[in-house]
């Protein structure tokens, strides 16, 4: 493939991004008005969050996994957490160095460690195999390749996003609530009395022992203690649609009743499932639209500083991809992986795509960080339609 061809078949999915993104902005302006804050709250929050995202994961899942798929693909999952891994400890490095506030360092590590494997390889891929010169041979076949291991990218990142990832970020918000909650306790000293009194109270009557605590059996305790984990937050937050939604498309996908029932172009349900995946194609455009309308905002003035901004950018474009490199090359040393050259491109190529636009989406959710992360996002994709080509076309040279 020509070195132009090769480059301009690269930068293509990266200024779709961005022109996506200038089109959620231009939405957002005050003279269209179309993206506004209360509309953007309606779309994330609750369209994106409980119909689109749950429908593209799901759809994406069961179309991808197979009992075979598992045999010959499970090394894909396993190289998207440890990049996410890898990433994670690079962004908290990153937020000691910079000394990044509280309420950011959820972001920061999410902007290290997540990749936008959703659109950025189902554009890239079928893109490389459509080429008259591929290197990964038949086009027809290299596309058929290319999408399930888009798909099975997709899903696996959104397990990560949408169970540790969500979890964290939640955790770096929750830190202003608390020191707001401080601060008011300390200026105000009435309520502070009430609440003492309260907590004293519901102090006592945990620890007070009485006869039908202490007669209570082990499987009684057991019991309890189940029952207190699965009305917790904390499981709440994990189990979230799109986890959900995943752990459904994985039942529908391996058992061969229900995939041959809904899955199959003959299944005599498939048009629940193809209306269903019609609704999935709603989310990508759906998030980065909005991602671009928080755009305007960090445009306005964000608290973002240079060391940080850069930090990020130096590790999403040179530090993983070089780990990238390693990771591949040990599991193609111990024979972890096929030989078969789009599979082991698709598994470098994770470690350079730019961060995930999930990440918007839960800090639209959480209220915190959006202005940050759509500058962060902006430069990343700015950056990435120079470094993704470079390391795409390297990577191709690598396997091929």
């Amino acid at each position: 493939m020509e070195l132009l061809r090769l480059f301009i078949t690269s930068v293509i999915p990266v200024i779709k991004v961005l022109l996506v993104l200038a089109v959620g902005s231009f939405l957002a302006t005050e003279s269209v008005d179309l993206l506004g804050p209360n509309a953007r709250h309606h779309l994330n929050n609750q369209l994106v969050f409980y119909v689109f995202l749950p429908a593209l994961i799901g759809c994406s899942i069961a179309n991808t996994i197979t009992v075979k798929s598992v045999e010959t693909l499970w090394f894909m999952p396993v190289n998207i957490f440890i990049s996410c891994a890898i990433g994670s400890l690079l962004g908290y490095i990153l937020v000691k160095i910079t000394k990044t506030p509280p309420h950011l360092k959820g972001l920061v590590i999410a902007c290290s460690s997540a990749a936008n494997l959703g659109n950025m390889l189902m554009i890239i891929l079928p893109a490389l195999c459509e080429e008259t010169n591929s290197p990964f041979g038949d086009s027809s076949t290299c596309s058929a390749y290319g999408e399930a291991y888009a798909s099975l990218s997709l899903a696996a990142q959104a397990i990560y996003v949408w169970s540790i990832l969500y979890s964290i970020m939640r955790t770096s918000a929750n830190s202003i609530v608390k020191e707001t909650a401080e601060i008011l306790s300390e200026t105000s000293a009435e309520p502070l009395l009430v609440s003492h009194s309260s907590s004293e109270d519901n102090i006592y009557q945990v620890d007070l022992p009485d006869e039908g605590n202490q007669r209570m059996s082990t499987f009684g305790k057991m019991k309890q203690c189940f029952m207190t984990t699965i009305r917790s937050k904390s499981l709440k937050m994990i189990f979230t649609p799109a986890t959900i939604a995943a752990i459904v498309g994985f039942i529908v996908g391996i058992v061969s009743p229900f995939r041959k029932a809904l899955v199959d172009d003959s299944a005599p349900f498939h048009v629940i499932y193809s209306s269903i995946d019609l609704i999935g194609e709603a989310g990508i455009p759906s998030m980065t639209l909005v991602v671009g309308a928080n755009l305007l905002k960090g445009l306005k003035g964000s608290a973002v500083k240079t060391s940080l901004l850069l930090g990020i950018l130096i590790i999403r474009n040179i530090l993983l991809p070089v780990s990238g490199i390693a990771v591949v090359k040990a599991a193609m040393h111990f024979g972890l992986v096929g030989s078969y050259s789009l599979y082991q491109f698709t598994l470098l190529l994770q470690y350079a795509i730019p961060p995930a636009m999930n990440i918007g989406t839960i800090l639209q959710m959480i209220g915190t960080g959006e202005a940050e992360f759509s500058v962060v996002m902006l430069w990343n994709y700015v950056v990435a339609a120079f470094s993704l080509t470079l390391w795409t076309a390297f990577y191709m040279w690598l396997v091929t």
